[in-house]
């Protein structure tokens, strides 16, 4: 039985794909602190508790294991692969997780593939792609086995349903009371979401093929949505509807809006990627999960475990879906 270890294994992502990874017959093995409960992960899943910043020890311990494949969920920059270059040397692949945010938002056409040239602007965008770049450093120089994995926006139970504007999940109440829920702009950016059962079957899929060595993918699926027609499929599953109100970013900016990381970053934009290579060389990767049927599922969940914010606790949304309908009201 070949034996995987994930560092991290229990975040929104990589919980499904240890389920995967044990349901495909791998010994899988969570290294990371041993804060987050595993009562979604089988029994079998081993657990290693460490600190993966800890590097002279996590290195020792890494080394000492002779894993056959590594993930790693949560390298963020160029010291941190340094750190797994050292490591995992001996492994058969080292899986890591970049994102898309490496690109930036200037394209020179959509969708994105991966031979586009990368313009990060955010800290996150930026040490991930710098951290890119010593892995494939290490590929071209020495044979380093790495494989590069680049999520879109994921989602799943434990991250719950983003909104185009404001808090995760806050949206949800907000509909439920009939409130206005937030458009950047006019609405019609188009964007991606993954489902993380779906990722999974990236992850899980790129193990053991070795043309993907040395290779960066975009992890994306089929087809993208626009954010006016993302809150119309969640009044389809929550039943309720309430208006849409279009807000410019330089408005949201102008107010001081709080929630507005995800919109000045990504959300603002149309964000559209590529899946042509790796639906080419990982066939396993043909995503099954309709933004309707996991917008049901987490929400269900969210509801369940109390994540759904209370929209009366954030006020500035009123204020700001208040200010922009009297705007258009003076315009007609």
């Amino acid at each position: 039985m070949e034996r995987v270890v994930i560092i991290g294994g229990t975040g929104n992502i990589s919980t499904s794909i240890s389920r995967l990874l044990v349901e495909k017959g791998y010994d899988v093995t969570c290294f990371n602190r041993g804060v987050t409960k595993l009562e979604q992960l089988p029994d079998c899943v081993h657990t290693l508790v460490g600190d993966r910043w800890d590097r002279p020890a996590f290195e020792k311990v890494m080394q000492e294991q002779k894993f056959d494949y590594a993930i790693d969920m949560l390298c963020f920059d160029e010291q941190d692969a340094l750190s797994d270059i050292r490591a995992f040397r001996g492994v058969k692949q080292l899986i890591y997780t970049s994102t898309t945010c490496v690109f930036g938002v200037d394209y020179d056409y959509l969708p994105v593939d991966e031979d586009h040239e990368k313009r990060p602007f955010t800290v996150y965008g930026k040490n991930k792609s710098i951290a890119e770049d010593v892995f494939l450093k290490a590929y071209k120089e020495e044979g380093f086995p790495i494989t590069v994995l680049r999520p879109s926006s994921t989602y799943g139970n434990q991250s719950g349903m983003v909104g185009n504007v404001g808090e995760t999940n806050l949206w949800i109440d907000r509909i439920r009371k009939g409130k206005p829920v937030m458009l950047c702009g006019s609405g019609n950016n188009v964007h991606q979401l993954l489902h993380v059962d779906d990722a999974a079957l990236g992850y899980v899929g790129a193990l053991g093929k070795s043309h993907c060595i040395g290779q960066c993918y975009n992890l994306v699926g089929k087809g993208c949505f626009t954010w006016r027609d993302y809150y119309k499929t969640a009044m389809k599953v929550l039943g309720k509807e309430a208006p849409m109100v279009c807000v410019p970013l330089d408005a949201l900016e102008a107010l001081g809006y709080e929630g507005r990381g995800f919109t000045t970053d990504i959300f603002g934009y149309n964000t559209i990627y590529s899946h042509e290579k790796v639906y080419r060389d990982i066939p396993e990767f043909r995503p099954k999960v309709s933004l309707e049927d996991g917008m049901r599922g987490v929400i269900a969940f969210a509801d369940a475990h109390g994540t759904v914010p209370n929209c009366e606790d954030y006020p500035l949304d009123d204020k700001v879906c208040a200010y922009m309908q009297n705007i258009v009201s003076l315009k007609d």
